[in-house]
């Protein structure tokens, strides 16, 4: 537990100061203020994944990275070091039980990130896929020695450049869990209620974002992609709902917001319908035709997504695997066509609850109501509490398509991203979040418009002491559970990844590894893959790359 504080004092440093750089100089064209630390803090998160995945082109991201790092944080203090102490005081200022609060709930996020349940895929090729980045940065073909070390995540670079391997030799994976606690004082926004004493939309989508960060406390030490993309996903709808009832004018909120969701599809091609969102900052600023700010968003958009598809092709061959539509390059490293097709289908049908591609083209009307009987948990009521979502979205959206609300548009972007999450690839434990979110904004925003008049102050009240029995029974479960599953260990060091028992084999004198059993390896056990492959190297030593013989 040590271990994380400790990495995450260090990531809470350099992010809020990347962070602070990045929206300092954003804010420099139009002069804006940032009113919540927050803001830094997810913009510096993203800010050093996209540092991580430039540098890993060139380098291995470890000792050099983080030094360059803190390099630019105090070139960061040396420019705004005035600015920087003003807002300093204004964040750190507080009442005593927002700091013993805050000081909770950090401890309580380290217990939890420090322990718990490594996931399934972080064995099979997370960790192996953070490894590389660790040691070699990028290698040309590598997909070819195991085609998930090609699924390219934003979040494996990220977490190479905080597992701090280099110093003890133990890969720490904090990233998840730091992005947890800073999702989690967003939604502890939902205390508001007692204040104001009345229910906003958004806090709908804030009950749900707690919901999913009980759910996934024992499991939030584990690099596993899909909780960096729904993670991500919360923080960005409950931001943009916050704008919006609070009528926010200025577009740069706005618009960086639409950049962090550039982001969350560099950590997972699933979340793209996400940049539909930019339809509301784009719209004012073409009014306005303030075309140097919109010059300005572009390239930072661009800017956030290159080091992604740069990494696409040197990995695979493909600028976006394992998607072969569009086919640009021809290099001796790319992954064959027809594997990175079956791979494209096996993600679909695996999705969908079987293991055998030839359920591809099963139509949906029969892979679906299996599918559905294969959810367990809370997740069974909600699914079918989405699809009545959508479809009240959609009368809703008919109804007002001659004038659009703005809240229109967050509503649609989780009811489309919805429904493109069953139509490809409907895994639930990362596509909960266009369960939850469409269930939340849409039918939370009918309820909030009916619960208006003054009429139904009564019902406010209800409702408003539903959700804190919610809460406290969600409290006391969670409690619960804690005292349950207690382990007296891991004070000092994180939980390391789980690693396998495996064979070996040589391929042109270099050593690799695979498992003696089932398809695990962890991360000792480098260069690995689930199975004995057949590849050719590039060159001398597996820096250079490899080739498929297929």
């Amino acid at each position: 537990m040590i271990s994380v504080i400790s990495i995450w004092l260090y990531m809470m440093v350099t992010t809020f100061l990347l962070g602070y750089g990045i929206l300092t100089g954003i804010t420099y064209l139009r002069p804006y203020r940032v009113r919540k630390w927050s803001s830094y803090l997810i913009c510096g998160f993203a800010g050093a994944a996209v540092y991580a995945q430039f540098f890993s082109i060139f380098a291995p991201v470890g000792l050099s990275a983080n030094l360059i790092l803190i390099g630019i944080c105090l070139i960061i203090v040396c420019f705004c070091r005035k600015k920087l102490w003003e807002d300093l005081q204004l964040i750190v200022g507080g009442s005593i039980g927002k700091i013993i609060f805050t000081i909770f709930l950090f401890l309580l996020y380290a217990y939890g990130t420090s322990r718990g349940i490594i996931h399934y895929d972080t064995g099979l090729y997370h960790a192996q896929s953070i490894r590389w980045i660790e040691e070699y940065g990028v290698v040309k073909g590598l997909g070819n020695l195991h085609c998930r070390l090609a699924y390219n995540s934003a979040s494996f670079a990220l977490s190479a450049l905080y597992s701090m391997a280099f110093i003890t030799g133990q890969s720490y994976h904090c990233a998840a869990g730091f992005l947890a606690l800073i999702v989690a004082f967003v939604c502890s926004g939902l205390f508001d209620i007692v204040r104001r004493k009345y229910i906003k939309p958004s806090d709908f989508a804030r009950v749900m974002g707690i919901y999913y960060l009980f759910n996934i406390f024992d499991e939030m030490i584990s690099p596993a992609s899909d909780y960096f993309m729904v993670l991500t996903a919360f923080y960005i709808i409950i931001s943009f709902m916050d704008l919006l009832e609070a009528e926010e004018k200025e577009v740069c909120p706005y618009a960086m917001l639409c950049v962090l969701g550039v982001f969350l599809m560099t950590v997972k091609l699933s979340a793209a319908l996400i940049i539909l969102l930019v339809i509301k900052p784009a719209a004012m600023l073409i009014k306005e035709k303030r075309w140097k700010e919109i010059a300005v968003y572009l390239f930072l958009g661009i800017l956030v997504a290159a080091p992604f598809l740069i990494r696409n092709v040197v990995i695979s061959g493909w600028l976006v695997y394992p998607f072969t539509g569009i086919d640009i390059f021809s290099v001796d490293w790319k992954i064959p066509e027809g594997i990175a097709a079956y791979d494209a289908k096996e993600i679909q049908v695996w999705g969908r609850g079987y293991s055998d591609v030839a359920a591809y083209d099963m139509p949906v009307w029969k892979w679906l109501p299996a599918w559905y009987k294969g959810i367990g948990g809370m997740d069974r009521m909600f699914v079918p509490v989405a699809f009545i979502a959508v479809i009240v979205f959609a009368i809703r959206f008919i109804r007002n398509i001659a004038h659009m609300p703005d809240k229109l548009l967050v509503e649609g972007v989780v009811s489309l991203s919805f429904i493109f999450w069953i139509v490809t690839s409907p895994l639930i434990r990362y596509g909960c979040v266009y369960v939850y979110l469409t269930s939340a904004v849409v039918l939370g925003d009918v309820f909030t418009e009916f619960m208006r008049a003054d009429s139904k102050k009564i019902l406010q009240k209800i409702c408003i002491a539903a959700v804190g029995v919610f809460l406290l029974y969600k409290t006391v479960a969670f409690g619960r559970e804690l005292v349950t599953t207690y382990v007296n260990g891991y004070w000092l060091c994180q939980k390391d990844y789980d690693n396998y028992e495996t064979l070996s084999y040589e391929i042109e004198g270099i050593t690799f590894y695979y498992p003696a059993e089932g398809d695990r390896v962890g991360y000792e056990s480098f260069p690995s893959s689930p199975v004995k492959v057949k590849l050719g190297l590039r060159g001398h030593g597996i820096e250079d790359g490899f080739y498929s013989y297929e």
